[in-house]
Formats: structure tokens, C-alpha cells, sequence
């Protein structure tokens, strides 16, 4: 399916007010009601909507810890990455990996309790022997700009 310039207004529009009726999201995009929903059922049934989540304020929690860890493998076979993944993909405080490109194979962002917690957690995945040979890591101290929203509009202009 190729989208076009309304698909992408409801996009944008979704991604800022997931909770939005349709009848909002319709008078917001000069569409009438039914041929909206019709659209948003059809941006979900390809896969361009994955799903809706609350945004969660993180310093509401009490105190946390944000660390990026460049991650780098002892080998680079398939079944390296794949046995890497297997396991960070079970771990609940990775919130993105990323296979880089580069001098290091992987970034990824840990959301810990402290300092304490993540040392524990490095100390467990290097001893499970999933072929980490060296990890470096980044402790975020502030976060002046936090957007979860694609640039829709930058991405695909009308």
C-alpha cells in the first residue's frame, strides 16, 4: 500500500494523540468520519500503525538511570548476533538496541534502577557467554530533547 498525503496527516496526528476519537482526528484532517476510520483500519491492518502506548514520565518513578553501552562481539558470525539477541531481547531494561555499523556492533539503551544495577547486569550478560568482548558505556545526565514522534511531515512532504 502507498501512502499518501492524509494517511500521512493521520499518522502525524496519531503518533501526537493516540487517545484522539475519530471524530476529532477527522474534523483535524478535513475528512469526514466513516472514510477516517476506514483509513486508520486500513494504516493498521498493513502494519504502518504497529500499536498505541502511554507515554510513560520516567522521573515520576523515583530514581533512574539511562545508560547507552556500545556493545561489541568476540565473533561475527550469524549465530553470534543471533545468540547476543536471543537474550537482550528478553532483557527488560533494554529499551533499543541497535546494530551499528562502525567500530563497535551494537548500541544499547538501559533504563536501571542506579549504577549498582546496571553493573550487575553487565556482570550477568558477559558471564551468560552471548560473545560480548568489550562494552563501553554512557551514563545520560540530562535529556534536553526526548521526541518519540517520527518527523512525518520532513520524511514525506506534500
Amino acid at each position: 500500500m502507498k501512502i499518501d498525503s492524509m494517511d500521512i496527516k493521520i499518522l502525524s496526528e496519531l503518533q501526537r494523540n493516540g487517545k484522539i476519537t475519530n471524530v476529532e482526528l477527522s474534523e483535524i484532517v478535513n475528512l469526514s468520519p466513516s472514510p477516517c476510520l476506514l483509513r486508520v483500519k486500513k494504516l493498521q491492518a498493513v502494519g504502518y500503525i504497529s500499536g498505541y502506548h502511554a507515554e510513560i514520565n520516567v522521573s515520576k518513578l523515583g530514581q533512574t538511570l539511562t545508560i547507552f553501552t556500545e556493545i561489541t562481539l568476540k565473533n561475527h558470525r550469524h549465530s553470534d548476533f543471533a545468540r547476543f539477541l536471543a537474550v537482550i531481547e528478553r532483557e527488560e531494561s533494554v529499551l533499543e538496541c541497535h546494530n551499528i555499523s562502525g567500530g563497535y556492533d551494537y548500541l544499547v539503551k538501559f533504563v536501571v534502577r542506579g549504577i549498582g544495577s546496571y553493573q550487575a547486569l553487565m556482570e550477568r550478560l558477559t558471564e551468560l557467554d552471548i560473545g560480548i568482548d568489550k562494552y563501553f558505556s554512557y551514563v545520560v545526565l540530562k535529556t534536553p530533547i526526548d521526541r518519540n514522534e517520527i518527523p512525518l511531515s520532513s520524511l514525506f512532504p506534500q
